[in-house]
């Protein structure tokens, strides 16, 4: 069964569209309800809902609630909280689920529902689709005695915030370091700034004034730009960047160069390497550059490459046995920390490994040469499906043999917005674009 309404991420679109509309979350609360208590035998059946900073969160968030209390589920409110947040407080609570009302990196027009499993993972696609198949079915009320309730959890922003400290060793200390803190206007304006000043250091901030509409708009992980320029203004040492579920991190220095997850993993992975740790392998996503995975190689790393999206990158880590993953937006996963991407911890990673280094960031990347890499965005006629197209086929196979093994090319749908991403990463950034820019004239004529 092809699923419907679920993609790499959830459910997502544009709000007062199908399927982000009230009247729809509240059946989908309705049915994940019943799901749930399938499995219950009789037990109290208790979901945490969280959400990003979008004005609709609001509209979500009740009929959400509407839909699981009318299916015999009781429901704790944390209120405006990143997405890991929810995957923390879902399995430390021994709650059955968790909810995240959030469309990411995505401008406030859209919105999304994503759900946790008890442990705090991503849910498999054989749930998802027995979601969409109670979706399908009549509603089946309960009646009032056995209808769930809902309250707000207490402190929920405070248990966070402790968790990400502990997420480093007791001793770990940023006093004297000068940080600017980014958080997209998103659900971490408050937890994340404080983190870092109760680890010592001095905060700066900037997105942390959400007004429902300008999530992630010019500032934040997805346009970082504004970081760069706040760090040199403070003359910090550090800028962290986080979207607005602050689930992907982009890290900048006190010269202003910004450091993206591919880069990040690997300063992760030599952190470990170097207190004895064994890394036995990462995983990474169609997208990592090629110049990371040599890097990685001569650390006798193993890199295996995932679908793009950090599901498919948990996927594979559990199915190796591995800790280490992540994508260049930002995504990454340390599982011995945390149970899914969490951008304040990733951060605080890569902060650990500097000072046990004694080195800066861009020294621990000097054996890091990376592949430029050339992305175009290609919106297609609604319908039209970019694998029949013939022209297209000739001519990504023409530039995969002039390219031969100094570069890749990488062209597949987007899971999260109506477009096609074409890829050409190549060890001159000339030859990256240009091939980038004939794939995508094939893409248009098809």
């Amino acid at each position: 069964m092809t699923r419907k309404y679920f993609g790499t991420d959830g459910i997502r679109g544009t709000v007062g569209q199908s399927p982000i509309t009230a009247d729809f979350a509240l059946r989908l609360g309705h049915a994940v309800g019943r799901v749930l208590r399938q499995t219950a035998a009789g037990q109290t059946v208790t979901v945490l809902i969280g959400k990003d900073t979008r004005v609709s969160g609001y509209m979500l968030e009740s009929a959400l609630e509407a839909g699981f209390a009318s299916a015999g589920v009781d429901v704790l409110l944390t209120g405006p909280l990143p997405t890991p947040g929810v995957a923390y407080l879902t399995r430390a609570l021994r709650l059955d689920l968790g909810v995240v009302i959030s469309a990411s990196h995505n401008a406030f027009p859209d919105n999304g529902i994503k759900f946790f499993s008890a442990k705090g993972e991503k849910l498999p696609d054989d749930w998802e689709r027995a979601v969409e198949a109670a979706l399908e079915e009549p509603a089946q009320w309960v009646d009032s005695a056995n209808l769930g309730r809902a309250r707000r959890l207490d402190d929920a922003q405070g248990r966070y915030i402790e968790f990400c400290k502990a997420t480093v060793s007791g001793d770990m200390s940023l006093r004297g370091l000068n940080l600017v803190v980014d958080a997209a206007h998103g659900a971490a304006y408050q937890v994340a700034p404080e983190v870092f000043h109760e680890l010592g250091a001095h905060v700066t901030s900037i997105g942390i004034s959400p007004n429902g509409l300008n999530i992630n708009d010019g500032v934040g992980a997805t346009a970082p730009q504004a970081l760069v320029v706040e760090v040199q203004k403070q003359g910090a040492d550090f800028g962290v960047a986080l979207d607005g579920d602050a689930d992907r991190l982009q890290l900048v220095d006190k010269q202003g160069r910004l450091f993206n997850g591919d880069e990040l993993l690997y300063v992760m992975v030599k952190d470990r390497l170097a207190l004895g740790e064994k890394v036995p392998g990462v995983v990474g996503t169609l997208m990592t550059n090629m110049g990371v995975e040599l890097a990685l190689g001569r650390l006798g790393v193993e890199l295996v490459r995932a679908k793009v999206g950090d599901r498919y990158v948990l996927e594979e880590l559990g199915k190796r046995g591995w800790l280490l993953g992540g994508e260049g937006s930002g995504h990454l996963l340390a599982l011995d920390r945390h149970s899914t991407g969490d951008g304040i911890v990733s951060a605080l990673q890569v902060l650990q490994a500097v000072q046990r280094s004694g080195q800066t960031v861009a020294e621990l990347l000097g054996d890091v040469a990376l592949f430029p890499q050339t992305m175009i965005n290609v919106r297609l006629p609604e319908g039209s499906d970019w694998t029949r197209n013939s022209h297209l086929s000739v001519e990504t196979e023409a530039v995969k043999a002039g390219l031969g093994r100094s570069g890749r090319v990488l062209i597949r749908a987007s899971g999260t917005e109506p477009v096609l991403r074409v890829m050409v990463e190549a060890s001159d950034a000339r030859v990256a674009q240009a091939a980038a820019e004939r794939l995508v004239a094939a893409a248009r004529q098809g």
